[in-house]
């Protein structure tokens, strides 16, 4: 299939809506991790703005897309160790 429908667009948004919002800092403030976690934190929190911009526009394969990139940064962030998402296995490659 070649095209992503809205109904699947719409549950991708929905999973990571929902991990967006898991997703804890674990690393103590003031410390080098603690900017890290928020570098990866900002980047999942701007590539979903930016999939929210392109789903507007109807451009879903792009949103999609972002979408992912959104996602996996907050997996790459879980993974390290740089978000506390109490083992949500679901959310998360984690466990």
């Amino acid at each position: 299939m070649d095209k992503i429908s809205k109904q699947k667009l719409e549950h991708y948004f929905d999973v990571t809506r929902k991990a967006l919002k898991k997703a804890k800092h674990s690393c103590p403030a003031k410390t080098h991790l603690r900017k890290v976690s928020e570098d990866f934190l900002s980047m999942a929190e701007n590539y979903y703005k930016d999939a929210v911009h392109f789903y507007k526009k109807g451009d879903y394969v792009t949103a999609f897309a972002a979408l992912n990139y959104s996602h996996g940064w907050l997996d790459a962030g879980a993974r390290l160790g740089l978000f506390n998402v109490k083992h949500d296995s679901k959310l998360f490659t984690v466990d």
